[in-house]
């Protein structure tokens, strides 16, 4: 009885200790201005498997929406303002994203390699 409780003390750490070595990788962040109807840069490269945290700052005196149906996201960014979020982890390949208000103008990409 002693030797399976021993056992047993030893066997949850070890197995606690085994789920940790799972964690996912450190967030990496990247800034995308608006400019003129433009995202800059309009092309960005993140490892694959990565938690990525994008801030988009807004200089136009318009609004601009950050539309992507690659990467499912859809942020509405103010005049002069910010707005900041995740996407990710995402395997390799190239997801686009645009300006839903230029979309002409406002193109872009994020390649995951």
């Amino acid at each position: 009885m002693k030797n399976h409780l021993l056992s047993l003390l030893f066997a949850v750490p070890t197995l606690f200790m085994g789920t940790l070595s799972y964690a996912s990788p450190i967030a990496t962040e990247i800034y995308i201005s608006i400019k003129k109807g433009r995202f800059s840069p309009s092309e960005i490269e993140i490892p694959a498997d990565t938690k990525v945290k994008l801030t988009i700052e807004n200089f136009d005196d318009t609004p601009e929406e950050f539309e992507s149906y690659d990467l499912n996201r859809e942020v509405l960014i103010n005049p002069g303002s910010k707005a900041s979020f995740y996407i990710g982890p995402l395997s390799a390949g190239n997801y686009k994203f645009e300006g839903e208000f230029s979309p002409e103008t406002a193109q872009g990409i994020v390649r995951v390699k």
